[in-house]
């Protein structure tokens, strides 16, 4: 079964994108698929709420005294508003570090407001209004937690990317796992769709797990759900969809990736991994709607995602985005 998203212009197809999704169970079961759910690819962000897992199992939460908000910013990919900004200044003068530490390097925020008001402001963006930020304090406490020197934390060899691998290993069942370095320089690992989608049921159910994962799965999960907007941001499909969809945590990755745990469906705790094969973002979030609405797990709100206008550079309306799927149930 295949899916799509359409790119329309002037009411003429221009783009087909397509999807290849996997939907799992805890206990690693195929439930549904489009196009290929093993194909195999970096995880991008989607992975950051089980490198998150780390904060827990180096005894960093405790350490530190690490608050949920905190936790949810590690797992963000967020959009470097004000507010995030200002988050990840006091966690890391928590863990007693600044920012010169982060190897995330600088970019603008995501947030169009934010970004004109730095650039109104002549302010140049700083590794702070990278929205992996909290991601890579995250691991600076990690690395401390862990008795290791902080420089050179995001080099695949630290201590702390080996637990990441080592987390990944175990939740996907998958022992051999490729990796490249992702935008923000620490590693990006290479699953198939199906074990990544398990992982996240596995957050979705976290008593389904390996008992060392537990906690943390749970700390992870109740954190993203209690703190939504610090995910993302209010105008981000992650932030939006968790504050509409009851039991839901959302994780959108660079290039077409996106993953959900779903805690309240008729299947039980369910994941999700999706891939858009071309790595347009634009036709990631079309999908996730039509998704959702075909899983009947969807609230009819109005959401911006449904049909996505498309604009050029004068503001003119030239076309739409229209997303279509067939699910095959295993």
């Amino acid at each position: 079964m295949n899916a799509y998203t359409y790119a329309y212009r002037g009411g003429l197809l221009e783009n087909r994108h397509r999807v290849s999704l996997a939907i799992l169970s805890p206990s690693g079961h195929l439930l549904a698929y489009c196009g290929n759910p093993y194909l195999a690819v970096p995880m991008r962000s989607s992975a950051k709420p089980f490198q998150a897992l780390a904060l827990y199992l180096s005894g960093a939460v405790e350490r530190f005294g690490i608050t949920p908000a905190e936790v949810a910013l590690t797992c963000a990919s967020h959009d470097g508003l004000e507010e995030h900004v200002a988050l990840v200044e006091g966690y890391l003068r928590r863990i007693g570090l600044n920012p010169g530490y982060l190897a995330c390097g600088a970019h603008p925020p995501f947030d169009p407001l934010a970004r004109k008001a730095l650039q109104q402001a002549s302010q140049a963006p700083s590794v702070l209004h990278n929205n992996c930020s909290g991601k890579h304090t995250g691991m600076l406490a990690v690395a401390l937690a862990l008795g290791h020197s902080p420089e050179g934390y995001e080099q695949p060899e630290h201590p702390v990317q080996q637990l990441n691998l080592q987390t990944l290993r175990e939740l996907s069942g998958q022992q051999r796992i490729p990796y490249a370095i992702d935008g923000c320089s620490v590693p990006t690992f290479v699953l198939p769709l199906a074990p990544a989608a398990r992982m996240f049921a596995l957050l979705a159910q976290p008593q389904a797990a390996p008992e060392r994962y537990r906690a943390g799965l749970e700390g992870v999960f109740q954190a993203m759900r209690q703190h939504p907007e610090l995910v993302a941001g209010p105008r981000s499909i992650d932030t939006v969809l968790m504050q509409q969809v009851p039991g839901l945590v959302a994780k959108r990755g660079a290039d077409g990736y996106y993953g959900m745990a779903l805690r309240e469906t008729r299947w039980g705790p369910i994941g999700v991994a999706l891939k858009v094969e071309s790595g347009a973002n634009e036709a990631r979030e079309p999908m996730v709607v039509r998704l959702l609405e075909e899983l009947g797990l969807l609230p009819e709100v109005e959401l911006p995602w449904r049909r996505p206008v498309i604009h050029n550079v004068r503001g003119l309306e030239v076309g739409h985005l229209e997303a279509r799927l067939e699910l095959a149930w295993v």
